[in-house]
């Protein structure tokens, strides 16, 4: 098993150990997603499973089904907050930056109640942040496109970011460097879309991409990212072979095509779905961190690659566990912003 998923799972192994004697039944939990909603394949999924795996393990009637409100539009993010609030829920969580200006208006506005926000700092007593070190994850991604391309005779690869930020930058800048450190002379493509929820521009830049020669495309785009996939399966079935790597969630049965095919060659994992599991034990036990910033990198097992990569050989991940144990130790410090930055 790839050590860094044995990492992940050992940290969630471990968020049951919390004490139960004092839980009060009936704990509450509630999810606002974005526009994406709970089955978007990736963000809004991973961390509603991780909610759904929390209620399950705790158990009835100590925690209650978890429930969801999806957003139509930003617009709707602060009402959903509040709505949920007023229903008295033990925690809310909002998955992604674009909650970063809702969060903390419906936390002052509502001081009884507990909010998660995850991948994006806020702050307020009662709010718990979890970010990620995804330059680290990013850069194991590199890796793997890069050691992909250079067995298969290739040098260019490419990323598309969903919109141009310093968070999704992080995607670019550990991804340039995990590349660089296999296939020195490789060439990098990078685009960025308008926005997170549109599949078709996302396929009209996979598609200008891998016009220009693009072996590999790592996305951290969300749904715009499927239509990178899209694009990908289309040329598969074609007859032209390319590659994506995913993104939040191991992605690979959404590339799936032809018989047991697929165009996902590995995805960089954030363990959003973790972030929402601890922090929900924690507020349930009395330890909710309120007010202060959590963050997981390689070494806390958050971001890394799945267990199973079987179009990435053995020689292929014995060197990328290599780089990631360098990483974890504090050997390899990985940029967090493009060069240039």
């Amino acid at each position: 098993m790839n050590r860094l998923i044995a990492l992940s799972l050992a940290l969630l192994a471990a968020a049951p150990c919390f004490s139960q004697a004092d839980n009060a039944p009936g704990f509450r939990l509630g999810l606002v997603t974005d526009v994406g909603g709970i089955d978007d394949a990736s963000f809004n999924q991973t961390v509603w499973e991780g909610l759904l795996r929390f209620a399950a393990y705790r158990g009835s009637p100590s925690v209650e089904p978890p429930s969801y409100l999806q957003s139509s539009s930003q617009s709707d993010y602060l009402p959903n907050l509040a709505a949920f609030a007023d229903q008295g829920m033990d925690l809310v969580v909002a998955p992604g930056f674009l909650f970063a200006e809702a969060i903390p208006a419906a936390a002052a506005a509502h001081p009884r109640t507990r909010f998660l926000i995850i991948d994006e700092p806020a702050y307020g007593p009662n709010i718990a942040s979890v970010v990620f070190k995804e330059h680290e994850g990013s850069f194991l991604a590199g890796l793997a496109a890069g050691l992909r391309a250079r067995a298969d005779g290739k040098r260019v690869v490419g990323f598309v970011g969903g919109m141009k930020f310093p968070l999704i930058e992080k995607f670019q800048a550990g991804f340039e460097q995990g590349v660089r450190a296999v296939l020195p002379g490789a060439r990098i493509l990078v685009e960025y879309a308008a926005g997170f929820a549109d599949s078709d521009e996302g396929r009209r830049i996979a598609r200008g991409m891998y016009d220009r020669g693009a072996w590999v495309i790592f996305h951290a785009a969300g749904w715009t990212g499927n239509g990178i996939i899209m694009e990908a399966k289309a040329r598969a079935e074609a007859g032209d072979k390319r590659w994506v790597i995913g993104v939040d969630r191991d992605q690979r049965p959404d590339g799936a095509y032809g018989y047991g095919e697929t165009v996902i060659l590995t995805s960089m994992i954030k363990r959003v779905d973790v972030a929402a599991y601890l922090v929900a034990g924690m507020a349930m036990d009395g330890e909710f961190p309120g007010g202060r910033i959590l963050e997981l990198g390689i070494k806390e097992g958050g971001v890394g690659l799945p267990a199973f990569n079987p179009d990435l050989d053995d020689a292929m991940m014995a060197e990328i566990d290599a780089w990631a144990a360098r990483i974890a130790s504090g050997e390899i410090v990985v940029a967090a912003a493009p060069r240039g930055n």
